[in-house]
């Protein structure tokens, strides 16, 4: 392939970008810790601009970003760098404490990490990978058709995992307690992106549901429902609040 930029371009062109007065994040519409992140800064009420960045592309500024590639990365006014959700999620919880959505006690923090853990890996490996990835990213990859035995498998796993939200929002307002948590900004994250494909089958779960619906009507995850892929429409329940 021909180099087309001179050495050391693409570093000046990240740290131009990196520069912006405006706290910047690079995501992608339908990945979940890119949703989890604007959901996180709407409820912490910081101001942010949205940047597609279309990795398969692998531009060399965003590289000097992110060598992972890897979205989201979130860039804060002053030129600091942030990449990955779970470590933006930490960056943001310790730079704006004001209101805490970890929990205000060690037993509160611990088990809203361990279900942020849960649905970042655990519901994301069974899930998510199983159905978005083959469904959406293998698309702009190029990596082939999708796998109809993940797909099938990430959808009988869906049903246990709203099985599980459904349990603990009988017992607490919320995933991890009476308030709302980054475990719920996690969940809703996920959920979201497969909900836009239509892929959730809220009516045979109700309590899950009615958890998600309570989510869903926060005016931090509004912006979330005006999101369109081109060509990929969502369902038409999708940005309803009411289901």
């Amino acid at each position: 392939m021909t180099q087309t930029t001179q050495p050391g371009a693409e570093v000046a062109e990240a740290g131009a970008e990196a520069r912006s007065r405006a706290r910047l994040l690079y995501h992608l519409a339908l990945s979940p810790p890119s949703r989890k992140v604007r959901i996180l800064l709407k409820e912490k009420n910081l101001d942010f601009e949205l940047k597609i960045e279309p990795v398969w592309e692998r531009r060399p500024a965003f590289l000097a970003l992110n060598p992972a590639c890897e979205v989201p990365v979130l860039v804060e006014p002053g030129g600091d760098v942030v990449a990955d959700g779970s470590a933006i999620s930490e960056f943001l919880e310790e730079a704006y404490p004001e209101r805490s959505l970890l929990g205000i006690t060690p037993q509160e923090r611990a088990e809203t990490r361990r279900l942020v853990a849960w649905f970042d890996v655990k519901f994301a490996r069974e899930v998510t990978q199983n159905l978005l990835d083959e469904k959406i990213m293998k698309r702009f990859l190029r990596l082939g058709e999708p796998n109809s035995a993940a797909i099938r498998a990430g959808s009988a796993n869906l049903h246990t995992h709203l099985d599980y939200i459904a349990w603990l929002a009988e017992r607490r307002k919320y995933l991890a307690g009476d308030e709302l948590s980054l475990a719920d900004i996690a969940a809703a994250a996920h959920l979201s992106s497969l909900d836009y494909l239509g892929d959730v089958p809220w009516d045979r779960h109700p309590g899950a549901k009615e958890w998600y619906a309570r989510l869903k009507s926060r005016p931090s995850f509004r912006p979330l429902l005006a999101d369109h892929i081109p060509g990929i429409p969502p369902p038409k329940h999708y940005a309803d609040l009411d289901f």
